[in-house]
């Protein structure tokens, strides 16, 4: 009977936690934080990637409606200067427009700047277009030239904004395409 209660009293005196106990959770938490942080990086990258494309999709539909809205050519302008890259949405001639450091316009002339998108060097995203300026025509309501417009992320990922001459924009992804996105 007395060592009963000794083993019972031994049994309620070790509360706690040991050392190597708390080190085993501590591993398997180190563990399980180093595969998922990769995870969300490339979730993360990706969603830059995807909300980027669809902001140059709605900036191209917004340049094509007010262009014949207003019944005036408006351009869209592709820059690529210091590792940056951007585009501006104007009016005015081909070469009118650039976009600045600090993400403004400096353009040449009086042209009237409606938009501007900087993507920063350091962005995990940049933009690359097949045309130096897209021109929305107001009277027909086309694009000259007709454009692909890549956006790519540092992973290598990457969406494509295909405008054909009517102006209407087709999204895909080039092998191997991103799930949920037609292959180019």
């Amino acid at each position: 009977m007395t060592e009963i209660l000794h083993h019972s009293a031994r049994r309620f005196r070790q509360s706690g936690v040991t050392l190597i106990e708390s080190l085993i959770v501590t591993t398997i938490t180190a563990v399980t934080a180093g595969i998922a942080v990769p995870s969300f990086e490339q979730a993360h990258e990706r969603r830059h990637l995807e909300g980027t494309a669809e902001q140059l999709r709605n900036d191209l539909q917004f340049a094509r409606g007010l262009a014949v809205a207003r019944n005036e050519t408006l351009r869209v302008s592709f820059v690529e200067s210091l590792g940056s890259t951007c585009y501006v949405i104007h009016a005015g001639s081909t070469t009118s427009c650039e976009c600045a450091a600090d993400g403004s316009a400096v353009c040449t002339g009086d042209p009237e700047v409606l938009r501007v998108v900087r993507l920063a060097e350091n962005s995990p995203v940049s933009i690359r277009s097949s045309s130096r300026s897209v021109a929305f025509d107001a009277v027909k309501g086309t694009i000259s030239p007709t454009a692909t417009v890549q956006m790519q992320a540092r992973s290598g990922s990457a969406i494509h904004q295909v405008i054909n001459v009517m102006g209407r924009v087709r999204t895909c992804s080039p092998a191997p395409a991103l799930p949920g996105f037609k292959p180019c």
